[in-house]
């Protein structure tokens, strides 16, 4: 908070406590002082992902050359164009004739999207392991939207305010605030194969825009202003967002389960849920009748990195696997939800 540019009011301050972020890790620490136009830098990105692809590669006992296909997802990347797959073939060695594809703006549902896309490739070329690599950094946007930034409002004085532009004005800075405190910046690897032992995956299911209007819950999109060569920035973060989360994930889950959805979810011996929040992760433990215990993984990764976007998944399946909780046969359920306004559930099997 200290790092912050303006003294923020008590109330305020107690909304970023509510978040359940304690600590974060950011990739590059930003002079938010600056009123300079400088170029974002692509090479902490890049590293970070090199350095996570690399341990991924040695703790499966592969080689670069080993890999028929790579998947890059995120939502941030300095280039608009090329993207971060094309940045990262040559600096891990893979060949420049390798399969390869950008997987951008799915947010938090990143994870099983990009497992889907293994699945399809394992389909055809079952001897080929497929690298995954799951970027959620989101300081490059977060930072920058509250450079300058001389004062936010508590949220009863928005409300208050009689002058619409003035007050729409106000809830952005204040969302802007909330954004900032809440995502961390992590990357994330997998190793997927026909034929190694681990978490199993048994079935994929998504679920997007039941409601026409419901992508506008969530979303970052550039605006225009009035002045050559710049763009502005706008994101937003609903009110709707838990209420969307809790029914975009039973929706998934039932679709995934089917009549047998109460008896797995029951026997399920963790759930990877992503990490919204600590009221979104409440709000969906009481909606789906989930035990605390079961997601104590999900609530730790969120107070130590903050929401990691797409990489949260796979990091609370890290901590899982890592926990030595699981015997063979024991089953998983990993839930993503949010901007889209998309939810994702899968079933994964441990199989050694």
């Amino acid at each position: 908070m200290g790092f912050f540019p303006c003294k923020l009011p008590e109330s305020v301050e107690q909304n970023i406590r509510n978040l359940g972020v304690s600590k974060r890790y950011l990739i590059k620490r930003e002079d938010l002082s600056s009123q300079k136009e400088v170029l974002m830098n692509e090479g902490d990105l890049v590293g970070l992902c090199s350095e996570a692809c690399g341990k991924v590669l040695k703790k499966a006992n592969l080689s670069i050359k080993d890999i028929g296909y790579f998947i890059a997802t995120y939502d941030v990347n300095p280039f608009l164009s090329p993207g971060l797959s094309q940045l990262l073939v040559p600096r891990l060695g893979l060949s420049p004739f390798i399969k390869h594809v950008n997987v951008q703006g799915v947010a938090s549902t990143a994870f099983p999207k990009a497992l889907e896309l293994a699945e399809d490739h394992l389909a055809v070329r079952p001897e080929r392991p497929v690298l995954i690599c799951v970027s959620g950094v989101s300081s490059y946007w977060f930072q920058n939207q509250v450079r300058g930034l001389k004062d936010v409002l508590e949220i009863g004085e928005i409300g208050s305010i009689k002058n619409k532009v003035k007050r729409d004005f106000e809830l952005r800075k204040w969302v802007a605030t909330m954004q900032f405190f809440l995502f961390g910046d992590g990357v994330a690897t997998a190793v997927v194969s026909k034929n190694m032992s681990g978490l199993e995956v048994k079935k994929i299911v998504e679920v997007t825009n039941q409601g026409e209007k419901d992508y506008l819950a969530g979303y970052s999109r550039l605006t225009t202003l009035d002045v050559p060569f710049r763009f502005g920035f706008y994101s937003h973060l609903d009110k709707e967002i838990p209420r969307l989360g809790a029914e975009y994930t039973g929706s998934a889950l039932k679709e995934l389960l089917g009549q047998d959805s109460e008896r797995v979810m029951k026997t399920a011996k963790k759930w990877a849920v992503h990490t919204g929040s600590e009221k979104i992760l409440n709000l969906l433990a009481e909606h789906n009748g989930i035990n605390r215990e079961k997601l104590s993984e999900s609530h730790e990764v969120l107070k130590e990195y903050g929401n990691l976007a797409g990489a949260s998944l796979p990091f609370i399946l890290d901590r899982i696997v890592s926990g030595n909780t699981l015997s063979v046969g024991d089953l998983v359920l990993m839930v993503g939800y949010g901007w889209g306004f998309s939810a994702a559930a899968s079933l994964l099997e441990f199989t050694k």
